[in-house]
């Protein structure tokens, strides 16, 4: 039986942590940005989690099992 290959789009935009987590970047951070706050700007900045809703898709994307 064939290797299930890793989906491209989401090894580029998710990382695992240490404790099994799926970190994701924030969107609205790459244009338009002379109407955000200096606060809202350096928030977005910030590291976030995959939802536990959207973690299964996210897994099976990743190959990391169900």
């Amino acid at each position: 039986m064939p290797k299930i290959k890793t989906n491209s789009s989401a090894k580029k935009r998710f990382k695992l942590t240490g404790t099994g987590k799926i970190a994701r970047k924030q969107a609205f951070k790459s244009h338009i940005l002379t109407k955000k706050t200096k606060k809202r700007k350096k928030n977005l900045t910030k590291t976030a989690y995959v939802h536990d809703a959207d973690l299964g898709n996210v897994k099976r994307m990743l190959v990391l099992g169900k």
